[in-house]
């Protein structure tokens, strides 16, 4: 497609269009294959309609780093100040947000960490973001009574194994997830939830365990 082609004096998309191009192809394909010319090429655009939205690749890479903060960061930070009556049902809340993409886009997280592997600047912003979410997770268990030197520790713990389910890629029915639950709470609390909190939290997510007998 021509500079000049009708797209081109006609819809030039918009930043969003622009976006989530980018974003398909940095997860797909990793950071070196987010050109102008390939996004113009997925959009059916012309190259210069990419420019009424953006300076130049950099200002498009950067808002690929602010999207994947808000998808990613913000979410599971909120999580951690959700109201819970419980310290448990707090954990819950935290450790619920790694069940969907819609809050916390684990496809997204995996192409910054593989970004930031070649680019310094991606790197800080990385583990200034690793940074934030371990000081939200200590804050949650302090909150609940945990001596700092402890709350650091479980936080460390709860957080690792998250990454390590997304840098794994690990894939598991959501029934065999949730049954596992429990005891990840324990493990990160020193208690475990009782069934009724756990019953509370399927039906709060929209999980309806199958009964005996049926499928």
């Amino acid at each position: 497609m021509t500079d000049d082609s009708p797209s081109d004096r006609g819809w030039r998309g918009s930043p969003d269009l622009w976006l989530d191009a980018a974003q398909a192809v940095l997860v797909e394909k990793g950071v070196e294959a987010v050109k102008i010319m390939t996004l113009a090429d997925r959009l059916a655009l012309s190259r210069t309609s990419f420019y009424w939205f953006f300076k130049d690749r950099g200002q498009l890479l950067a808002a690929l780093l602010d999207r994947w903060e808000a998808a990613t960061t913000r979410h599971l930070v909120a999580a951690t100040q959700e109201y819970a009556a419980t310290e448990t049902e707090a954990m819950l809340n935290v450790i619920s947000t790694f069940l969907s993409d819609n809050s916390f886009d684990s496809g997204l997280e995996r192409a910054v960490r593989s970004w930031a592997q070649q680019d310094a600047g991606v790197l800080a912003r990385l583990q200034q973001a690793d940074a934030d979410r371990l000081a939200a997770l200590r804050d949650l268990l302090e909150r609940w009574g945990h001596a700092p030197d402890d709350a650091d520790v479980r936080a460390r713990t709860v957080y690792l194994v998250q990454v390590g389910y997304i840098s794994m890629r690990v894939t598991e029915p959501l029934e065999e997830r949730l049954a596992r639950f429990p005891h990840y709470v324990e493990i990160y609390t020193g208690t475990r939830p009782p069934a009724q909190e756990m019953a509370r939290f399927e039906a709060r997510i929209g999980y309806r365990r199958a009964q005996d007998g049926q499928p």
